[in-house]
Formats: structure tokens, sequence, C-alpha cells
């Protein structure tokens, strides 16, 4: 806890946000952080709650330990708030910037829709934690012989990768694309996350002893079955990123309509000046166009933003659900995850939100895109009759999910048990899969889900692999 009247004395305070009109002419962060003296007064507000409902199961996955560095933060002892931050969370600095902060809304203080700005307090330990040069390799002093191979470098795979180092295995990432990070550096905005903050976890890896292995599809440029003769442990790391096809009529025959992972990909290899694919490719951008999103994600969210940052004349976001309500029944939901009113930095920007709105079909004149029909839905998501309506569009974005994993190449030929949305089946004690060798973690194994589970299934997963390997582990739980 903080300070035993901070809740009754100091308000909320958040980190507050350059001005639209601005920060959509760029791509840079665009979070103005707190100084020292409120942050201080933030974590102040950290009551004697008895239960700390904010730090697991409820609220969250990785169960960092937030009463007790709001403490150390309110005592200004930032060094060890970032120690303590780092013992339970690999890459906090990923977590205070782009998790959705399912602790805020298990904050005691919540039921007076005031929780701690728990987030905001994450982002300041973890980014003073760099600048004051306390985040080091953290080299095994002995080695143990045995070899570890992680497939994908997302934030599961990096965080298992990590742990497994520490300890002394040998472990070697293998990555798809050209730089380590998964959707963190390729479908995550730098408006959200800069890649700086993957790249510096990269070296102190590298210096920790792990290997990185770029542009390796394994199933495709190297057999799993090279994997799993060469080392002790494999680990599918590889996320869900089959998405999801609503199959609307006109979808395959006009163009400007793309699912939007490959339009996201394509501005993160922009902005981080990596060349594009070299099959035939053609870029997709937004400039000058009216853009419809279909989905009501984060995704779609931040398909919103990156087309504000190209240029686009409209913004329309498309969402099946019916609005929800401004605020939730406390008293009904309370602390779990509330559906609520919320809107987003990039859905701030200008975007038109249409609800209850289901796609019907798109239209389009010469094989070009130039419209959405659209209708309202009833509560089984059926269209209603007498409600169609119209949408100009010269771009449309398809962003209504993830249907599992991709099943061509590694999955394949690893012939490991797959459930029936192609999630590797392991399970959450073990992590092992139906072949003995193989375990698996993160999104590839539980479908999609946030960057902070996908480090406590990394973390989990290397608990689960050093104990096997060794017969006994002290990576923590």
């Amino acid at each position: 806890m903080g300070k035993i009247t901070g809740f009754l004395e100091f308000d909320r305070q958040e980190q507050k946000y350059q001005l639209a009109a601005d920060r959509v002419r760029h791509f840079r962060e665009f979070t103005l952080p707190l100084d020292e003296h409120d942050l201080k007064k933030q974590a102040a507000r950290c009551m004697d709650c008895g239960i700390p409902f904010c730090h697991g199961p409820t609220g969250c996955p990785v169960h960092n330990q937030i009463p007790d560095w709001n403490e150390l933060v309110y005592q200004s002892d930032w060094q060890e708030a970032a120690r303590n931050l780092h013992s339970t969370n690999n890459f906090p600095e990923f977590t205070g910037r782009v998790c959705p902060a399912p602790c805020e809304e298990a904050c005691t203080l919540n039921l007076e829709n005031q929780p701690v700005a728990i987030k905001t307090i994450e982002q300041a330990i973890a980014d003073r934690a760099w600048n004051m040069g306390w985040v080091k390799p953290e080299p095994a002093e002995t080695r143990t012989g045995k070899r570890v191979a992680v497939v994908g470098s997302g934030p599961a795979g990096m965080a298992a990768a990590q742990q497994l180092a520490r300890v002394g295995h040998d472990v070697h990432v293998f990555e798809r694309e050209p730089k380590a990070g998964g959707l963190l550096r390729y479908g995550i905005p730098d408006f959200k996350m800069e890649k700086r903050h993957i790249d510096r976890r990269v070296k102190q890896m590298e210096a920790e002893g792990v290997v990185f292995h770029y542009n390796q599809n394994i199933g495709i440029t190297k057999p799993v079955d090279e994997l799993t003769a060469e080392f002790d442990a494999v680990l599918f790391a590889g996320g869900a990123e089959d998405p999801r096809n609503p199959a609307l009529p006109g979808q395959d025959d006009l163009e400007g309509v793309h699912y939007a992972m490959p339009y996201l990909v394509q501005s993160n290899r922009r902005v981080g000046a990596e060349p594009m694919k070299g099959n035939g490719e053609l870029p997709i951008l937004a400039s000058g166009k009216n853009v419809v999103v279909i989905g009501g994600g984060d995704t779609a969210s931040d398909c919103v933003g990156t087309a504000f940052r190209q240029g686009a004349l409209s913004v329309t976001q498309l969402d099946i659900r019916p609005r929800p309500p401004e605020r939730e029944d406390k008293l009904a939901v309370w602390p779990y995850w509330p559906t609520k009113m919320r809107t987003s930095s990039s859905q701030a920007e200008g975007a038109e939100r249409e609800f209850q709105a289901a796609t019907l079909r798109l239209e389009g004149k010469k094989g070009k895109l130039t419209g959405v029909v659209c209708a309202r839905v009833d509560a089984k998501r059926q269209p209603l009759e007498g409600t169609e309506f119209v949408l100009p569009a010269d771009l449309v974005f398809l962003a209504i999910g993830f249907a599992g994993s991709l099943r061509k190449g590694m999955l394949e030929q690893s012939g490991v048990a797959l459930d029936k949305r192609a999630n590797v089946i392991a399970n959450e004690t073990d992590y092992r899969t139906s072949n003995e060798k193989i375990y698996a973690a993160g999104d590839m194994r539980r479908g999609q889900s946030l960057v902070v589970w996908a480090i406590r299934e990394g973390r989990q997963a290397a608990r689960a692999i050093d104990e096997a390997l060794m017969g006994a582990t002290v990576l923590p739980r």
C-alpha cells in the first residue's frame, strides 16, 4: 500500500496524450509522462484493501506485486520497485504501454470508478530502471549442458528464452521474420510502443547467452525433425495468426479489401525502414481514402490509428455488438473485466463508430471497392429488415479476430495434437504437447490473448521445461 489516507487525499491522475491534431502527424509514442511528484501521489492512493484483487487471479496474469511496488514508489525507493516489478514480469516496459490493465478494473478503488493508476506507475518504474542503468544482463553462473529451442520471438517466446537462459540452458530462438518481437514488432504500431524497447531487450538477452536465428520459418526453411534431434526440448511459441474469414460477398473480387494484419505489418515495416517482402505484395496505404474497419477489438483500433496517420479522408469502425453502457454494474461484475463503453486513443482521433452493425456485402465498380452495405442487427446478431445503409469505402480492413495457429508447416510436420481451433493442446501444468519433447505456450496454446498472458505463459513453460530437464527448478511459478 501507499499512504494510509492517500486515496482520500489525492484524485486519480493518468498520463496525458499529445493533442490528436499533433500526434496523427507522426508514428512516435505520444503519452506525456507524469513527473515524480505526481507519480508518488498516485502510488500513495494504493489503499490497505485487505485482499489485493489487482495482482491475481482476476487482475494481473503475471501476478505483479502491485501494492508492494506502489509502496516503494511512494517511499522513493525506485530501484527496489524496479527489482520487485522485474521479479514477476520480464518486460514491464511492454505491458506498461500495451496492456489494457485488468489490474485497474480489479482495483478496490474501482468500485468508486477511481482505481489506482497502476499502468502509469508500472511504465514509469520500467522506464526509470532503463534510464538509470539498473536493467543489466543476468547471465547464468553455471551451464547445465542442456539445449532448448524456442520457436517464435513474441512476448511468450522471449520470456521463456530469458528465463531458461538465466538458469544455465543453451537457448536458441528461431524467428520467421528479420527481427525479434513477433506481433509486438510487426502488429502493434509504433505510436503505441516504439520498437527500441524490443531492441534493447534483445541485446540484454544476447548478453545472457540467448542466440537468435532470424529468417527461419520452422517447418518451411528448417524441418521440425531437425529441431527435435538437435535440442533436448523445443517450445512452440509461434502465436495464433490465422485470420478469421467472414466470407463476405465481394471480398475476393474487389480491389481494396484486406485483412488487418498484413496492413499493420506493412506499416510497421515502413516505419522501421525494413524492406517489404519480395513476393510481389502491393503497398496498402490509406492516404486520401475512405476507410472502413470491420471489427471492434484492439487490432481494429490499431488500423484506425494507422489510417489516420497515413492521411485517410475518413475512418469508420463497424462493431456487431450493441453499444455498451457508459458504466458497468460494479456489484455484478467487479473485480472481473467489465463490458462498458471504451474509447481508444485511435478512435478519439476522429473515427466514426457504428454499433450493432453487420456487414452484408461489399460493393464496387470495375473491380474496385466503392462501398460497404451494412444493416442493424438484433440480439442474435441477425440483420433487421429495413435497416440497411451504405458506407462509402475505398479501403476495407477485416479485423474480426483469429481462427487459431497456422497449420501449414511447423504444426503439420510436428504432428502435435490440436483442438478444433487449431490451438496446440498442452495443459497448464507442464505445457507439454502430445510429443514429449515439444512444449507450447502463448497464443499458440491458449488462442489469441493479451501480451501479459503471453509473458506469463512463457515464464510458466520455461519453469516446466527446466523442471523436466533437471528434475527440479528454481524458476518461479
